[in-house]
């Protein structure tokens, strides 16, 4: 009875956001087992030593473990303990994401996860169809519902890196390649009598990011998928510089550096105040080049500028910014969900004044998209105006749903 319970308590916390598989479920019964149940609180530290792995996870465990093993019919109820439902502000987000696997539970039953909490945490219990996976990867980010606005959210923290490696020049340790001949001499100097070969090959590193993210209106469903694709390649240690710019330049690079996704998000939420305002990507370009161009495009850095490029500003600044910008960075490209329009094209005066000073011209609408996005980048570049000819039907006019016109 105590194992099954068990059972069930890990299945909340899974549907909560913590990766608890099976090893730690039997590492749990068998902690369980040597404390006993008789005092509550080494029971919950036996559980807690094998089912968290780190400091951050422990408000979440503390109160699901209050709710499930204090009261387990409490989670019938619509806010069990005062965890928050709604959306307020002030609340932990793992408190939000405790109450959303009450919920399910409490719709589905207590003997089986619920498919979305499943779907959120990637557990391998889910396993949708190959017909709905190909249909989530070709939906629109704005045309999504909110169940599927939930599973990409999960998708794209794991989709492919845009880059490969590059190639240094400096040198490093090695158990074969070429001769270092510099730290053989110094094993000699310290041991004359003996002679060992030391290799060494070129290193390889992946190379800076920066991203600038538009978060305008028009741009709000992509900017918070997008986030959570920058929040991925964060956590899988890629050195990446995040801006957000409405109707000004916002630096959230720290803010992403949290390992959860929702407190990540929460952070960025509280430090940028132009959330679904209007678009200066003029003046924000430019405090960009002004402020931060020369502390963060080092080392070769490529920008990512993800705007639909909808500018009503001064259209020369923009383009003299966008100028000074490609100039400063080893690699300039710009994603435009836009593209998603077939027939295309640059009519809006923002789009025209950026066009020309951009290496890649790339959409970004969908998970699929996100995925080709990786290979595009390893590719020999092709010039935006190339792709615009393209992407246009042969012998046809551009399409009447183009939103630039």
């Amino acid at each position: 009875m105590l194992a099954d319970n068990i059972v069930h308590f890990s299945r909340l916390l899974r549907g909560a956001g913590l990766a608890v598989g099976t090893d730690r479920v039997l590492a749990a019964i068998a902690a369980a087992q040597a404390v006993g149940v008789q005092r509550r609180d080494d029971f919950r530290a036996a559980l807690g030593a094998v089912m968290m792995e780190r400091r951050e996870q422990q408000f979440l465990f503390d109160a699901a473990f209050d709710v499930f093993w204090r009261e387990p019919h409490a989670q019938e109820a619509g806010s069990p303990f005062g965890l928050p439902i709604g959306d307020e502000r002030d609340a932990h987000p793992a408190a939000h994401r405790l109450a959303q696997a009450l919920a399910d539970r409490a719709r589905t039953g207590s003997s089986a996860p619920s498919a979305e909490a499943q779907r959120k945490q990637g557990s391998p219990e889910f396993r949708p169809a190959v017909s709905e996976r190909e249909r989530l990867q070709h939906a629109d980010f704005q045309a999504m519902t909110a169940a599927e606005y939930e599973q990409a959210k999960h998708v794209v923290e794991h989709a492919p890196l845009p880059f490969q490696p590059v190639r240094r020049r400096r040198h490093e340790a090695s158990p074969r390649g070429s001769l270092d001949l510099r730290r053989m001499v110094q094993r000699m100097a310290r041991q004359p009598q003996t002679m060992a070969l030391a290799h060494s090959r070129p290193r390889s590193e992946l190379p800076p990011l920066v991203v600038l993210l538009d978060i305008s209106g028009s741009m709000q469903r992509y900017s918070r998928l997008f986030l959570h694709y920058v929040h991925g390649l964060v956590r899988r240690h890629l050195n990446v510089h995040t801006f957000t710019f409405g109707t000004r330049l916002t630096n959230i690079t720290r803010c992403l550096r949290e390992r959860d996704p929702d407190v990540a998000m929460k952070m960025a939420d509280e430090l940028v105040q132009d959330w679904k305002g209007g678009t200066r990507i003029a003046s924000s370009l430019d405090e960009f080049n002004r402020l931060w161009a020369r502390r963060v495009l080092s080392a070769n850095a490529a920008v990512l500028l993800v705007t639909d490029g909808l500018e009503r500003g001064d259209a020369v600044l923009l383009a003299r910014s966008a100028a000074q910008l490609h100039r400063s960075a080893h690699e300039l490209v710009w994603l435009n969900p836009l593209l998603r329009f077939d027939g295309f094209e640059p009519r809006a005066a923002g789009v025209r004044a950026l066009l020309g000073h951009v290496d890649r011209f790339l959409p970004v609408h969908n998970l699929a998209s996100l995925a080709e996005l990786a290979l595009a980048m390893r590719s020999p570049a092709v010039s935006p105006a190339s792709r615009l000819q393209e992407r246009r039907p042969a012998g046809k006019p551009a399409s009447g749903n183009n939103p630039c016109s």
